[in-house]
């Protein structure tokens, strides 16, 4: 059996103890908490909840500790931070400091003899591995990537890091004019502000300023300044009544051609559409700690990411129905 720990327990956290309950091959041990373990209920009988403050005295009993943290504060700081002691493996998003913490983490889990897996779920994730895959298959071609409509969880948190906001939601929109004109084949140039509108609902703290904090949010770097962004103030029965959901879903698409005067155009779409981002996420996760596990066992080290792991390691299937039952 795969030992799991869970650093966080909000909706990743949550998602990945489902996660873990729907295998045959792994063991929720403890999920480690930055708030008093006494108010925190979790689903799994007989599993502890402990203070992050003694995470170091589990650092023999679990094989893979998924970091369930927020990519714009926490990751950054725990992913490199944990790999001295676990194996571990993140979900983190911000795709512009993606090599800065790669190079953070897998100096820490190298020193340390871990393995350090980051930015793992569906984008970064799966839709990663689908870009790579189109473009090896049709080099000359252009990639588009759409997300939503649907809830961003890295983009909420963002938000609700910002001073002032008690709660938020931001949802994610293609521009549906955009999305046709890429399915035509006709290659369009679309800067990222022609894509998507991202679309937030806020909650304020009392007393808050509500133009510094919409400042705030249209002008965040790597999050919201290369959009066009929605801000909406709303109230704490308003957003509980509607805005309680976590589905999302997305596109990767690679428009390329092939044939000597190029005349044959092709189109890869890859989709998804999700009732619960955080479930879904936490499942590729937990994947993926299949495949770390096995890796560790023989004597890999450093960090990783979906572009490192062979397929066959995510899966409980032997050689022999993996070959018989998929390809």
């Amino acid at each position: 059996m795969v030992k799991i720990g869970i650093l966080g327990y909000g909706n990743i956290g949550k998602g990945t103890e489902i996660a873990v309950s729907a295998t045959d091959d792994m063991e929720l041990v403890a999920v480690f908490t930055r708030r008093n373990p006494e108010t925190v209920t979790i689903l799994t009988p007989d599993v502890p909840v402990v203070s992050v403050n003694d995470i170091e005295n589990w650092k023999d009993k679990i094989d893979v500790l998924v970091l369930c943290g927020g990519s714009a504060t926490d990751l950054p700081v725990q992913t490199p931070e944990y790999a001295k002691y676990f194996n571990v493996i993140d979900s983190f998003d911000t795709h512009a400091k993606i090599p800065q913490h790669f190079a953070n983490v897998d100096k820490a889990a190298k020193e340390s003899g871990h393995i350090g897996m980051i930015s793992v779920g569906w984008d970064p994730g799966l839709f990663s591995l689908n870009r790579v895959y189109a473009n090896a298959i049709l080099p000359d071609g252009k990639d588009y990537t759409f997300w939503g409509k649907g809830v961003s969880q890295g983009h909420s948190d963002a938000v609700r890091r910002i001073k002032g906001v008690k709660n938020a939601k931001q949802y994610t929109i293609p521009v549906e004019s955009a999305l046709e004109a890429v399915r035509s084949g006709n290659n369009p140039e679309l800067s990222t502000r022609d894509k998507h509108i991202r679309e937030c609902f806020v909650v304020l703290e009392d007393g808050a300023d509500a133009q510094q904090v919409e400042k705030d949010i249209k002008e965040m770097p790597n999050y919201f300044a290369d959009y066009n962004t929605i801000v909406h103030f709303i109230d704490e029965e308003e957003f509980a009544a509607n805005h309680s959901g976590m589905a999302h879903g997305g596109f990767v698409f690679r428009s390329g051609r092939t044939g000597l005067n190029k005349e044959n155009k092709h189109i890869i779409e890859y989709s998804i559409k999700l009732d619960s981002n955080p479930e879904f996420t936490t499942s590729v996760i937990i994947a993926y700690a299949r495949a770390i596990k096995r890796m560790y066992d023989e004597g890999h080290k450093g960090c990783k990411t979906v572009f490192d792991i062979p397929p066959a390691y995510l899966c409980t299937q032997s050689s022999d129905e993996l070959l018989a039952k998929f390809l």
